[in-house]
């Protein structure tokens, strides 16, 4: 077993920052301060492995720690995949990652910087949110555990009792971003993902990736909200919604209580299709560094009387839905965790 000063490292890679987490050999986060740092992704893939070192650099400095502890490495990252560590079309980054071999990547800079190999293991961002979260959701009770963290996109991830993900014969279980929403309950359209399908995935009225469509209708309503008279990209004025709900902004309140009924509806269905006793709710919205207590406690409201509705009637009485313990650093220290696990087997 490695001794106690020893640490693992996990990589989140989002569309727009990666943060870093990391665990003692005993399970226990280093830190609970979120560090991020932006992704790149406009640069290319070299540019965001060169991130994720420096993010590390700076991780390990603020924590007044050193490479020389670092046993193992974990990399939670948007689906799907090609093949273990390879990625197919993300609906998140540019086309010119198609393909892109990250794991091969990623060795090869943590061995350049450390001068040795260093153990990586690599996943889906969601499930290894779902690593992360588990075992705080459940505490001594027993049942598996349904994870859905909304930011850029919508990680999901399905953790069985045995504290592992659902990962699929093709490694593509949970990606349920891309499951087609009830557009007609939502009283929504049905815009185009990044993904390529037109159905209208649940990620666009749930997560940052779909508020410029849902923001651009109500600005057209609403033609003196000040973020209809700014010049800013429509992306920009989306990221700017979550600060102005915490103020009370009208506009911004409308469209998270959208997303929290489109959440309560997706929960309804993942219940009914994995029964599962615990829902944690992730991401950004749960994150109180960024979040109020009265929004969080809103948005989380709206997302249970919604899916109370529609779950079965002995779920309305079984199912758990409460808010992430670790906030955005979840699929951060789930991957820390996983590369721990991987190193004692």
């Amino acid at each position: 077993m490695a001794p106690k000063n020893h640490l693992f490292i996990g990589t989140d890679c989002g569309a727009t920052t990666s943060k870093i987490g990391a665990v003692w050999d005993s399970g226990k986060p280093v830190s609970r301060k979120l560090l991020q740092h932006p992704t790149q992704s406009q640069q290319g893939p070299q540019a965001v492995v060169a991130g994720w070192i420096e993010a590390i650099d700076r991780y390990l400095a603020a924590n007044k720690l050193g490479w020389k502890q670092v046993k193992g490495v974990g990399l939670a990252i948007p689906g799907p995949y090609e093949r273990y560590g390879v990625l197919a079309h993300s609906a998140n980054l540019p086309t010119s990652f198609d393909g892109w071999n990250f794991y091969a990547a990623y060795s090869r800079a943590l061995k350049k910087k450390v001068g040795r190999e260093l153990a990586l293991i690599v996943g889906n961002d969601g499930a290894f949110g779902g690593v992360g979260e588990a075992k705080h959701a459940r505490g001594a009770r027993k049942g598996s555990v349904l994870l859905l963290a909304p930011g850029s996109g919508l990680g999901s991830a399905y953790i069985g009792e045995d504290g592992l993900p659902l990962v699929g014969d093709t490694l593509a279980a949970m990606e349920t971003a891309h499951m087609a929403a009830p557009l007609h309950l939502l009283g929504a359209k049905a815009y185009k993902c990044g993904c390529g399908r037109e159905w209208g995935c649940m990620e666009l009225y749930t997560t940052l990736a779909g508020l410029p469509y849902l923001l651009d209708e109500r600005l057209i309503q609403n033609p003196d909200h000040p973020l209809a008279q700014s010049s800013r990209m429509p992306r920009e004025k989306a990221l700017a919604l979550r600060g102005l709900a915490q103020t009370g902004d009208a506009i911004a309140v409308e469209l998270f209580d959208f997303q929290a009924r489109a959440m309560g509806l997706h929960v309804a269905n993942l219940c009914m299709a994995l029964d599962t006793k615990f829902v944690v709710i992730g991401g950004g919205l749960m994150d109180p560094e960024n979040t109020t207590k009265a929004f969080r406690e809103r948005y989380l409201k709206i997302v249970r009387e919604t899916a109370h509705t529609y779950l079965w009637p002995v779920q309305r009485k079984s199912v758990t839905i409460l808010p992430s313990a670790l906030g955005e650093l979840s699929q951060a220290i789930g991957a820390a965790l996983a590369a721990l696990f991987a190193s004692k087997r």
